[in-house]
């Protein structure tokens, strides 16, 4: 029959203690080491250590595999949303910068349209004042020729009221003055 190491450590420990009435121990010093306390010491260790590893250590060893588990998801999905951002982030930078070329361009063509825009209304501006200045031009001439034929027919009708009165009387040449002098006075009057 096999026996077991923990009933040897326990034969010693009774073993070890003196039997009660032997007489008093003597007194405990730090520096010796009594054989009986050292066994039963070892003795409870054990029982308390098979205890603990029967009941208490697959519980906890289940704890720290669950925390050890969870710890390490954390990590996988931390790293998980970290890619997921950066790619975000990237995507991010690249609509970014498409919509800053976009911007370019169409302020480059708001640009150009407005160029344009000005050059045709300074095109239609410079016609216009080219259409107005051309028929100035036309009603000063026309004002002018209309004053000169005025000025010849007022030059002519003085001039046969000159030769008529001239005709009529015959005078010197003080008299003929004189004549054209009243006359002139005479149409001043009249406008």
């Amino acid at each position: 029959m096999r026996t077991s190491p923990w009933l040897g450590l326990l034969a010693l420990g009774f073993a070890a203690f003196p039997a009660a009435g032997e007489g008093p121990s003597p007194s405990p010093s730090p520096l010796t080491v009594d054989g009986g306390l050292v066994i039963w010491t070892l003795v409870v260790f054990g029982l308390l250590l098979f205890i603990l590893r029967r009941s208490a250590w697959p519980v906890l060893l289940n704890a720290v595999r669950e925390r050890e588990r969870r710890l390490e998801e954390q990590i996988a999905e931390a790293e998980k949303n970290r890619a997921e951002a950066a790619a975000l982030l990237e995507q991010h930078r690249k609509l970014l910068a498409g919509a800053r070329t976009e911007t370019q361009e169409i302020l480059a063509k708001a640009k150009a349209v407005a160029e344009k825009e000005r050059e045709a209304l300074l095109a239609k501006a410079r016609q216009e004042y080219d259409g107005l200045l051309a028929r100035a031009r036309k009603e000063i001439d026309a004002e002018k020729e209309k004053a000169a034929g005025e000025l010849r027919r007022d030059a002519v009708e003085l001039s046969l009221a000159a030769a008529s009165k001239l005709i009529e009387e015959k005078l010197d040449s003080e008299a003929n003055r004189r004549l054209v002098m009243t006359y002139l006075e005479t149409i001043e009057q009249r406008r």
